[in-house]
Order: structure tokens, then sequence, then C-alpha cells
């Protein structure tokens, strides 16, 4: 018998102790996609044009409003499609998306 370890997230949802990420880069350099084992979005897909817009959005288009360098959002179900600033880098945008994605599920 196997036993997994299960954390009770803030939203009631059950899930592995851990969060996965992949991040995929794309053939244009300021998108990319980040895939995770977490519900992000319910049914719709969520376009978000600007920060201003992510402000204003779901709980998960919220928190990706404060991470510096993100231009555009787009939320599926598991994944986060960014497009960024070309001035900044990506290591550090991911770090703090990855961050706050931890920081609001934990």
């Amino acid at each position: 018998m196997v036993k997994e370890n299960r954390l009770e997230l803030r939203n009631g949802c059950n899930m592995s102790e851990y969060i996965e990420f992949e991040v995929e880069m794309m053939d244009d350099p300021v998108i990319m996609t980040i895939t995770t084992n977490l519900v992000l979005a319910e049914d719709e897909i969520e376009y978000y044009p600007s920060s201003a817009e992510m402000a204003e959005g779901s709980a998960v288009a919220q928190i990706m409003a404060y991470v510096e360098g993100i231009q555009r959002l787009k939320i599926e179900r598991n994944k986060l499609t960014v497009w960024r600033d070309p001035d900044l880098p990506w290591h550090h945008i991911v770090t703090d998306i990855t961050a706050a994605i931890k920081d609001y599920f934990l």
C-alpha cells in the first residue's frame, strides 16, 4: 500500500505535498509558459493585457500583478503564459512567479 502525503490548500483542495513547475520557452523570447500541478483557473481561459487588468482579475491574476516584469498574462487550467518586459531577465520573473504561487496556495 502506498501512502501519499497530502496537504489541504487554502481553497479547500487537496494535493500532493509538492508543488511542481515546468517552464517552457517559446520561439518568441518574451513569451514563456509555466505549467504546474495546481489548478490556477477552473473553467474559462483568463487573459490580462496589462498589470492593471491583472490587479482587477482573479486571485491568481492579482498576485501576478505584483510580479515585476510581467506585461501580459494568460491563465488556463494549470498553465500560465507570460509575456515579459524584454529588459528584465526571465530567471528573476520565474523565481518571483513560483514564489508567489507557493505563498498563495500554501
